[in-house]
């Protein structure tokens, strides 16, 4: 049997494959995109079941989806090898996809993660907008420290006089500002990256480069997590949520928009919105748009 792009046998002693939907969220004009899966009706799946699925989709995350008591949805995420707390483009994919199957219409819904329970907008468009979790500031580090994880000089990183910071709007990653000329140039130690994020328990790192006043674009983005299996993507929800608020914390900028996946061949576009109370950071919101790009059938191992 044949659906999209894998192949698989029926086999009459195991329960029939399930259906997957390969999604590209924070898409720009139906081009780029990060490819997330989405699985419908998943409430009878077990952790195990959930994870051989994502291996076998093979994208950075698979959100799985469920019916729940405290919200519309409970949607669950899956790297190539573990669970995560929260991951944006899957949510993006995952509301985009739910309106284009006429299964919601627009307006507000709540979705259950483990990072908590979330408001996630849908317009008539499709345009999904996520709630986020108000930023959390963890550690700063020296470019001394960082710079040699991507083959960038000490130099460079200390050129803008910004700093090397892990935060969380849903998950913990490394904010790290390079000079502009800079981000199409890193390489990454791949084994350092992931020794370090292990080290200091956080998903990955998070470069960005700020592009002031030019197409609209705030910053070029480029995001690494290979402790979690993905080498890098190619737009990242949860950590352009986590840019924003570094961004407000230092700029005082509170709309922007992000441009992540260049180096990758799949430009993507990010949209972020903070609302502020008293100085502070009271939301967090990260929009984008989708397409559907497959669909494709999955053996229950």
């Amino acid at each position: 049997m044949k659906v999209g792009s894998v192949v698989m046998e029926k086999v009459e002693d195991k329960m029939p494959p399930v259906t997957v939907y390969l999604v590209e969220a924070f898409s720009y004009l139906e081009k780029g995109g990060n490819t997330a899966g989405v699985m419908l009706n998943a409430d009878n799946l077990s952790r195990e079941d959930r994870l051989s699925i994502a291996k076998q989709v093979g994208v950075s995350e698979t959100a799985f989806v469920s019916q729940n008591e405290k919200a519309d949805f409970a949607v669950a995420f899956f790297t190539p090898t573990e669970e995560v707390d929260f991951c944006g483009h899957a949510t993006v994919a995952t509301f985009w996809l739910l309106k284009h199957l006429g299964i919601v219409s627009e307006g507000r819904y709540m979705q259950e993660t483990k990072a908590g329970v979330l408001a996630v907008d849908v317009d008539t468009t499709g345009l999904v907008t996520m709630e986020q979790t108000r930023p959390t500031w963890m550690n700063v580090y020296s470019a001394d420290v960082i710079a040699p994880l991507f083959g960038l000089s000490e130099r460079a990183l200390s050129k803008l006089a910004l700093p090397i910071q892990a935060l969380s709007t849903g998950l913990p990653d490394i904010i790290v500002p390079v000079p502009k000329g800079e981000l199409d140039k890193v390489v990454m130690d791949e084994k350092a990256v992931v020794d370090f994020s292990r080290q200091e328990k956080v998903i990955g790192f998070h470069l960005f480069e700020l592009n002031p006043e030019k197409g609209g674009v705030t910053a070029y983005c480029r995001n690494f997590a290979p402790a979690v299996g993905i080498s890098e993507e190619s737009a990242t929800g949860s950590a352009s949520g986590a840019l924003a608020c570094y961004l407000y914390k230092q700029l005082g900028l509170t709309s922007m928009c992000f441009e992540q996946g260049r180096a990758m061949g799949k430009t993507s576009r990010l949209w972020a919105e903070l609302s502020i109370k008293a100085d502070d950071i009271a939301q967090v919101h990260v929009s984008g748009m989708a397409y559907l790009r497959d669909r494709i059938l999955v053996a229950l191992l």
